[in-house]
């Protein structure tokens, strides 16, 4: 039996493919559409995921009638006649699918992608975005096969929304670049706007966040005649608050499930600084994080929350298929003899990071590297790039967070421990989002971070996503070409 699993029409479109207990094909819209963030299921997405059979059931991500309730009590009665579902079902009907189409709500599809995905049988799932239909933040206990929702809060009290909001109030787009915000933190003084923000937004409140006013519009009223365009000061409150609101919010999924396994779900997942203070908590044996735990990851949260059923995963090599075989000694001869090369290999990744097959990669111990690759992509000179390392040799280079042995999707940071030897990859605060490389999940990136490592003692490499700034991380074999004809200081590797 072959299911479809479909977000689309808010954010971040993607479908995901599962044929009996196997993730077989998943991603994002925006790789086929070179839409970045594209909203909406486009074409090629579908005709792709038509090569891996017709679907036999269909599962939509959130649940329409329960979203318009939401649209009527906010008062945006524009949006009521909007119904994602709908558009999907006649884009579907375009390519001869007539299926119908099971919704599931929002924050179901969220706790269940990250739940079935784990290796864990006993879990507590603790999920946070912005908003699904009525829920911003979500608790939920997974065991045997089955979720139990905990603890919930709804719209408009989110803790998504805020730092969404704040993201734009530093002249940044909201749901889509929060991930700048949070490398610009540790660049500012955390507590020169910290007293403002926590008076302003949010209710003196010793437990867990609330919020004093919807932040679905943003914030541009706060501060109106100050420029806070790109201001490193606003970021730090910002990622300090968020960071210890979530921390209580741990606590409180420690308290009311008494588990020892945590998984992270929601968009607010991807917040690798916060998930790092979570780690180091020490409140859970484990925890997990899928690749992809925003609204994309929920096409495939949606078939799971129906199946009720843990997926045999695999890893996040799911998307486009380059086919043929790693390129792995033209890779290795350009890195060797220009210290820079993109990768265009293998399978796509699902997620927003590139893990190795749509990646960028460069020798971190170049002093001008950091700047290079910044220039390549056109993009802001203070972002910092990940290292990508063979897994056995992580803990000799980096201070990793308490418990974490690995990390192969980059979720945590880590205090690099030679800093001054390693300029590429360290933040300014000597900090590292750090990518574990295994054999198993890995096989041909970890043959080439082998084969470098044996030719230079570094057992690492720079690890950055083969796009810029504004587009989405190249597909096939045409984005290839695309970007090797308007970036001739670098060679791509195909």
């Amino acid at each position: 039996m072959i299911e479809w699993g479909i977000s689309s029409g808010s954010h971040d479109a993607a479908l995901s493919i599962v044929k009996g207990n196997e993730l077989i094909f998943a991603s994002q819209s925006e790789r086929f559409s070179g839409i970045k963030n594209d909203k909406e299921l486009c074409d090629a997405l579908i005709e792709y995921g038509l090569n891996f059979g017709h679907p036999d059931n269909l599962y939509f991500y959130e649940n329409i009638l329960l979203k318009k309730s939401r649209y009527l009590f906010s008062k945006q009665y524009n949006l009521l006649l909007k119904n994602n579902k709908k558009n999907v079902l006649k884009k579907l009907k375009w390519h001869g699918i007539n299926n119908n189409i099971k919704s599931t709500d929002h924050h179901i599809s969220h706790a269940a992608g990250g739940y079935y995905t784990s290796q864990f049988d006993e879990a507590a799932v603790l999920v946070i975005d912005a908003i699904g239909e009525w829920d911003t933040t979500s608790i939920w206990c997974g065991d045997k096969n089955s979720l139990t929702k905990k603890w919930s809060t709804v719209y408009p009290n989110s803790l998504g929304l805020w730092y969404s909001a704040m993201t734009q109030r530093i002249g940044l787009k909201p749901n889509e670049e929060e991930y700048i915000l949070m490398g610009m933190a540790c660049l500012g003084d955390p507590n020169k706007y910290y007293d403002d923000i926590k008076k302003t937004f949010f209710h003196n409140c010793k437990n867990l966040f609330k919020l004093k006013r919807n932040l679905h519009k943003g914030c541009l009223d706060w501060h109106p005649n100050e420029n806070l365009y790109y201001n490193y000061d606003v970021a730090a409150a910002t990622q300090k608050i968020f960071e210890e609101e979530i921390i209580k919010l741990v606590y409180y999924t420690k308290k009311i499930s008494n588990s020892n396994y945590l998984i992270l779900s929601g968009g607010c997942a991807l917040n690798c600084v916060a998930n790092t203070k979570i780690a180091n908590l020490g409140l859970f044996r484990d925890i997990w994080i899928m690749p992809n735990p925003g609204d994309a990851g929920s096409s495939l949260g949606c078939i799971l929350a129906n199946k009720n059923k843990h997926i045999n995963w695999k890893g996040a090599l799911l998307g486009y298929d380059m086919g043929g075989q790693y390129p792995l000694y033209r890779v290795f001869k350009e890195l060797i003899n220009n210290k820079i090369v993109g990768v265009v290999a293998g399978r796509a990744e699902f997620g927003p990071r590139a893990l190795g097959n749509r990646s960028i990669l460069a020798d971190p111990r170049g002093d001008n590297i950091k700047d290079l690759v910044n220039s390549i992509k056109r993009r802001e000179e203070f972002r910092p790039f990940s290292p990508a390392i063979l897994e056995e040799h992580v803990h000799d280079y980096f201070e990793m967070p308490t418990t974490v042995n690995s990390s192969p999707y980059m979720q945590y940071v880590a205090k690099c421990k030679y800093p001054d030897k390693f300029p590429a990859i360290v933040h300014y605060d000597n900090s590292s989002r750090v990518q574990t490389v295994n054999k198993q999940e890995f096989p041909d990136f970890y043959k080439l971070l082998k084969l470098w490592y044996e030719e230079t003692g570094c057992p690492m490499l720079l690890n950055t996503s083969l796009n810029v700034k504004g587009y989405p991380l190249v597909n096939d074999f045409h984005d290839a070409y695309v970007f090797s004809k308007y970036n001739q200081n670098i060679k791509i590797v195909y």
